[in-house]
C-alpha cells in the first residue's frame, strides 16, 4: 500500500467511464501540496473530437482552474498509464513537482520507457516521477478495452 494508492483508485474509475464511453480507458487526478484532489479528468479524444484531450491533460486544466493558475508547482499528477509526449510537455509547462502513474507505455512513454522527458536536464523543469503505482489494474482495463475491439 502506497500514499498514492487511494487517487490511483480514484484515477482507475475514471478511466473505465473513459472506456465505458468509447475512449482509451485513462485517468488521471491533480493533487495539491496538501493531497487533496483539485483536478480531475479522463480521455474524451473520441468524445471531443479533440485530439489533446487526453486524461492528463483534462486534468491539468480542471486544476488550473481551480487553483487560479497555470503554475502547478509543488503539485502531484496520478495518472493510470504512462504520460505520452504531448502530456508530458503539458505536465512540465504547468509546473508539477511529480507525476505518479501505473501502467508503463512501451509504444509511447515519456516518462522512463521510450523517452524521458519529465527527467530531462536539459529541460527547465523536470518532474520527480513514480511508476508501477496500480499497474495491473492499469494494463488490465487497457487490455480488455483493446482486445474487445479487435
Amino acid at each position: 500500500m502506497t500514499a498514492y494508492d487511494e487517487p490511483m483508485m480514484r484515477a482507475l474509475a475514471l478511466a473505465a467511464r473513459a472506456g465505458a464511453e468509447g475512449d482509451v480507458p485513462v485517468g488521471a487526478v491533480v493533487l495539491d501540496p496538501s493531497g487533496a484532489v483539485i483536478g480531475e479528468g479522463r480521455n474524451l479524444r473520441e468524445q471531443t473530437h479533440d485530439p489533446s484531450a487526453h486524461a492528463e491533460i483534462v486534468a491539468l486544466r480542471t486544476a488550473a482552474r481551480a487553483h487560479g493558475g497555470w503554475n502547478l508547482e509543488g503539485h502531484t499528477l496520478v495518472v493510470t498509464l504512462e504520460p505520452c509526449t504531448m502530456c508530458a510537455g503539458a505536465i512540465l509547462q504547468a509546473r508539477v513537482g511529480r507525476v505518479v502513474f501505473g501502467a508503463w507505455d512501451d509504444k509511447a512513454g515519456a516518462a522512463g520507457s521510450q523517452y524521458d522527458l519529465l527527467r530531462d536536464r536539459r529541460l527547465p523543469h523536470r518532474a520527480e516521477v513514480v511508476g508501477g503505482i496500480r499497474a495491473e489494474e492499469a494494463t488490465v482495463l487497457l487490455r480488455d478495452f483493446f482486445e474487445s475491439r479487435r
